[in-house]
């Protein structure tokens, strides 16, 4: 997972990422296909990685499907900015939604999770982290 806007920007999506089983070729795959260019994020004995834009602007990330990655799908996942998880995530459930993973915390990120829809569609969401 990758940085998100300093300001939160509730109901927009914020971060875009791809979790898969080899994170390498898929970086070296997107950098030649998009133009980004790569910077390593660390996960324990492993690298994720940060891609980015023309400018050096975090775009989005290409992580392993390995540890708290595990089980996610192999597809792009949009991540949306929600006021409160607990509540999105009540509100999918009754709405005949499931959250397949998390909730997690991702330190000063906030905490996040993924949901299916009724319809199988696959959301990241993620509640920042509050100020102090």
């Amino acid at each position: 997972m990758g940085p998100m806007s300093n300001e939160p920007q509730y109901g927009k999506v914020g971060w875009l990422d791809l979790t898969v089983d080899d994170a390498v070729a898929l970086r070296d795959f997107y950098t030649d296909v998009v133009g980004w260019t790569s910077e390593a994020a660390p996960v324990g004995d492993y690298e994720d990685f940060v891609m980015n834009d023309e400018a050096g602007n975090p775009a989005a990330g290409i992580c392993h499907a390995r540890g708290n990655n595990s089980g996610l799908p192999p597809q792009w996942l949009s991540y949306v900015t929600v006021r409160s998880l607990e509540a999105s995530m009540n509100a999918a459930k009754r709405h005949g939604g499931e959250v397949i993973h998390g909730p997690r915390d991702m330190g000063s990120y906030g905490i996040l999770c993924v949901l299916r829809d009724p319809e199988g569609a696959h959301l990241a969401l993620m509640e920042p982290q509050a100020k102090d």
